[in-house]
């Protein structure tokens, strides 16, 4: 808004041209996804997105990427599969709530160094010791700091 109301617009520029040039303007800004973005099968799925992560100094598959999860989890076996030391658990008093309201209480959290494409991360992660099919859930908390934006449709997360 600033850039529009200190621009000088000389009087011959049309609406639809200025127009145009704002859209410009914003289209920066603005992450968006297309049709050349679906997967070969288009839009006839109903795939949960996952991820490939480097979680500390190994490769995990199965990252679920869930922007209606406001934590992100980490289940206890995950970590006993990648050989981390439980005495970096913290312990607390936290309940995970699920959709239907049955909540399960942590293990502890865990702050663990997670690194997707060529960006890195050390998140909070609720430790849960339950049978899931995921190896990671990546929940809101992840999504708002690396300033990411997934699409289930387009079975991809873009960043800002």
């Amino acid at each position: 808004m600033k850039i529009l109301n200190e621009a000088h617009v000389p009087n011959e520029t049309s609406v639809n041209h200025l127009e145009a040039i704002s859209n410009k303007i914003f289209e920066v800004n603005r992450v968006t996804f297309s049709d050349d973005d679906l997967p070969v099968e288009g839009t006839e799925h109903n795939k949960a997105l996952y991820l490939t992560v480097k979680c500390e100094d190994s490769v995990v598959t199965h990252a679920l990427v869930d922007n209606g999860s406001s934590a992100n989890i980490c289940p206890l076996s995950i970590l006993k599969q990648l050989k981390i030391d439980h005495d970096r658990i913290y312990k607390n008093s936290v309940c995970v709530r699920g959709f239907d309201g049955s909540g399960t209480d942590t293990v502890g959290d865990i702050m663990l160094k997670v690194t997707i494409g060529l960006v890195e991360f050390t998140m909070e992660f609720q430790v849960l010791d339950v049978a899931v099919s995921y190896n990671l859930l990546l929940g809101r908390p992840w999504i708002h700091t690396a300033k990411a934006v997934p699409s289930t449709l387009h079975q991809m997360v873009k960043f800002e």
